[in-house]
């Protein structure tokens, strides 16, 4: 099963792609979708939107992981990720990819071992589960690897 984790945001939108093969998780792909701050809101979710529908297009995910949106100290900087995760949804519901949501403490738990990793030690950890030579960067896309492999992990007990 091909599975597409996603770590939304406005400024970069990460994506990790995974297979499974029996019991083991291979290494696909992984990469960010960026948008210029110097262009209005409606212009950057629109190019999350293209380029995600490619992205999707290329490796046909079946199902896919999502990091929950995590209201920490500033709502406003939260709703642009609102924003980004809603186009992540819409191109979801499109294709009929079923999307599993995850807060950060589930994908840290399922990568890790412990809900309250430092950020890291998950990027380390999904080094070392998909056997890469280093760690993906960017840290969205290294993020968007952790919420496949979550999903991998939580799949039956996900609204998927």
């Amino acid at each position: 099963m091909r599975i597409i984790g996603i770590d939304p945001g406005l400024a970069s939108t990460g994506f990790g792609i995974i297979e499974t093969v029996g019991n083991k998780i291979k290494y696909v792909a992984h990469g960010v979708i960026k948008t210029s701050p110097e262009k209005p809101l409606g212009e950057r979710l629109f190019h999350i939107y293209q380029d995600l529908n490619q992205v999707i297009d290329m490796y046909k995910p079946e199902e896919g992981g999502i990091e929950a949106l995590f209201f920490a100290k500033n709502i406003t900087s939260a709703l642009p990720v609102a924003h980004a995760k809603g186009v992540v949804h819409l191109v979801f519901a499109q294709h009929g990819i079923p999307l599993g949501e995850y807060t950060p403490i589930v994908i840290k738990r399922a990568v890790v071992g412990e809900g309250r990793a430092e950020k890291g030690q998950v990027q380390e950890m999904v080094k070392v589960i998909l056997n890469l030579d280093k760690v993906p960067r960017p840290d969205h896309a290294a993020d968007a690897l952790s919420a496949a492999i979550c999903h991998v992990n939580n799949r039956s007990f996900a609204n998927v």
